[in-house]
């Protein structure tokens, strides 16, 4: 026996206002009869039954009518069915620099923030991609493996934030290391694109022999680059998350992080890619959409769901049907 699924349930909190209108109908058709019995006792040859059965027929016919539209409102589906959905897509793994200097305020309100607004922004516009999220500083983890899952992948980047950063420094050879990595465990794929937002401040010791790692491992990288030129001081907090100051330098002076966009550059063009600055604007959104796009879709496992089928059309026929004959009566 199939079961009835309801796909809109929700608008169960709309019955009061059907049953107010079933109240109205029954109230309507009382006044009638009511009124019919009145004149009836006047004039019996005249009004002796008359109106009655059509009144109580028009009214059970609409009380019926509004019921049928209240349970099509609610969308009533049943015969489920396996399906099998072919899925296709791209892999993009996001590395997002936690080090100290996203503090930054050069872009507002932070670098950090700032590059999780983008984040954000592409994941509007990459619908069925699958992403997943490293985060690095002197080391790197991950920190959402890949999935097609949006609202777990944001559940993840929603977790990172100002006093998670780290206080270290930066090393884009472990993020790329551990970028492989994660690639090799999520099997053989085609296309391995790699989105990388960061200042581009880098204290790696093996940079080059992981840049080389990386192009022999298929990484094709787009550089967002997270900053201004110009610069802008670190701030510095106390264990209370209040700002005392701002990070200084061997000589004491306010030390200035700026974009290193020469780093970012070679390494994009190391690994098949493109650097860009990121911008207040959704140009750099719209390239990385370009960039993500112009390589072909790979299928994943195959996914089985089940489906049930709407059956609201036939309470909405019979409504109408309804509705149609009381305005005949």
């Amino acid at each position: 026996m199939n079961t009835i699924h309801w796909a809109s349930i929700e608008n169960i909190v709309w019955l009061p206002l059907f049953l107010l209108a079933a109240a109205l109908v029954i109230f309507r058709t009382y006044s009638t009869l009511r009124s019919f019995t009145l004149l009836a006792r006047v004039h019996k040859t005249m009004f002796h039954g008359l109106g009655r059965k059509r009144s109580f027929t028009k009214a059970l016919l609409m009380c019926c009518a509004i019921g049928a539209l209240f349970i099509a409102f609610l969308r009533p589906q049943w015969s489920k069915q396996e399906q099998t959905v072919i899925q296709e897509g791209r892999d993009v793994l996001v590395l997002l620099d936690i080090s100290g200097s996203m503090r930054a305020q050069d872009l507002k309100p932070n670098r950090i923030s700032f590059a999780k607004l983008k984040i954000r922004s592409l994941l509007q516009q990459l619908t069925c991609e699958r992403m997943g999220l490293i985060l690095f500083s002197g080391t790197a983890f991950l920190q959402c493996p890949m999935t097609a899952d949006q609202a777990a992948f944001l559940m993840f980047l929603e977790n990172v934030d100002p006093e998670s950063i780290s206080s270290g420094t930066t090393a884009l050879d472990q993020a790329l290391a551990k970028a492989v990595e994660t690639f090799k465990q999520a099997g053989e794929r085609q296309h391995k694109l790699v989105l990388l937002l960061t200042d581009g401040e880098d204290f790696s010791m093996h940079l080059d022999e992981i840049k080389t790692q990386a192009a022999k491992a298929g990484i094709s990288l787009f550089a967002l680059g997270i900053g201004t030129p110009e610069g802008a001081p670190i701030p510095k907090f106390d264990a209370y998350g209040k700002q005392q100051g701002h990070e200084t330098d061997e000589q004491g002076a306010i030390a200035l992080s700026k974009l290193n966009e020469q780093t970012l550059q070679d390494l994009a063009k190391a690994l098949n890619g493109t650097y860009q600055r990121a911008a207040y604007g959704e140009d750099d959104i719209a390239n990385i959409v370009r960039f993500v796009q112009s390589h072909e879709k790979e299928r994943y496992e195959n996914k089985t769901v089940s489906l049930y089928h709407d059956q609201y059309p036939w309470f909405l026929g019979a409504a109408w049907i309804l509705l149609a004959l009381e305005w005949l009566l």
